[in-house]
């Protein structure tokens, strides 16, 4: 057995045991030290941009480090960790790094309900805009906590999957949709809908039970749960663009040898290259499977559904620019300015 193969059998029957995988590594027998574990979950599917992004950072890792950095990730919440919990499951230590929807970080710091602002940024080439200067904002609201920004994911833009087609504006009312942020439940709220905010492995079971009839999410994340099987409707809404964001602990980055933390700084702006070039492609491919599962896509969707959207979303973006401050004004100055 190769000494990969060793080690990932070693981290599997750890994260099978629920044993630490850096306890359960014995040190590697190298001249050029022991080799170091970091562990980082995602309450999202392998098959999603989030999980690939994982994926391809933690095999980038292992590869310009030597094998000395081994990155142990889990999917789809394995780790009993969601997106709102990440931040704070770092900053204490439970796992070394995290991959997080930023909609729920919005209550460790206003500034990550940036990316998730209705009708803000509904393109690639505006979300990647948004991105690049809201950086310097994010790495800061992270370092307050002890941690650093690795990469961000960018999601498929948001839309309504549901159990019957949305024909009209009124088609909101009353409807039992689960939101996946504070603001996205306020403005479908505004809208008419019964609005409750769940992540979305918590969302699952409620669809499944029919207590919820419909989900904001992407065609990505819609895509890697399958939501056609209960929810076979789509409705192309284009309401934000969002990310996730990857983050580690300071005090673990910098416990790296300075080759090594060049290393995980190459590895995270690939993976970071990667995904930003794989949403260009993955937009057609979530639209081509959901039609090949029988989904019925309204794109573009009714204008009335469109118009009230987008008027109970205008409050939402006036309401973060005042929560956030000269901060939040910079940034939406900048954007649309550029």
């Amino acid at each position: 057995m190769t000494k990969r193969a060793r080690l990932a059998a070693i981290l599997t029957c750890a994260w099978g045991l629920g044993l630490n995988p850096a306890l359960a590594e014995a040190p590697a027998a190298s001249a050029d030290g022991p080799r170091i574990v970091w562990r980082m979950p995602t309450e999202y599917p392998a098959s999603t941009m989030p999980g690939e992004g994982l994926a391809t950072f933690a095999r980038l890792a292992a590869e310009r480090s030597g094998g000395r950095l081994a990155v142990a990730p889990s999917f789809d919440a394995e780790a009993g960790l969601r997106s709102g919990a990440m931040i704070g499951a770092v900053a204490a230590g439970t796992v070394e790094a995290a991959d997080a929807f930023t909609g729920p970080l919005a209550a460790v710091d206003p500034i990550f309900a940036l990316s998730s602002l209705p009708f803000l940024a509904t393109s690639i080439e505006d979300a990647k805009a948004l991105a690049a200067i809201a950086q310097p904002a994010y790495a800061r609201a992270l370092a307050a906590h002890g941690q650093r920004l690795l990469y961000v994911t960018p999601w498929a833009p948001s839309g309504i999957w549901s159990r019957q087609v949305l024909d009209e504006a009124a088609d909101l009312k009353g409807l039992k949709i689960r939101t996946y942020d504070a603001t996205s439940t306020t403005v479908l709220a505004a809208a008419g809908a019964q609005a409750v905010n769940l992540s979305q492995a918590d969302a699952i079971p409620q669809v499944k039970a029919g207590a919820v009839d419909a989900m904001l999410s992407s065609g990505d994340g819609g895509v890697g749960r399958r939501l056609w099987e209960q929810l076979p409707h789509f409705t192309a809404v284009q309401y934000a663009m969002p990310i996730s964001v990857a983050v580690v602990s300071r005090s673990a980055y910098e416990a790296l040898p300075e080759a090594l933390r060049q290393a995980v700084d190459a590895a995270a702006a690939e993976t970071e290259a990667r995904q930003w070039a794989a949403i260009r492609t993955r937009l057609d491919e979530n639209f081509s499977r959901m039609r090949q599962n029988g989904v019925v896509i309204a794109d573009p969707p009714a204008p009335s559904i469109t118009a009230l959207l987008a008027k109970a979303g205008e409050a939402a973006v006036a309401a973060w620019e005042t929560e956030t401050g000269p901060e939040g004004a910079r940034i939406l100055a900048a954007y649309r300015g550029r």
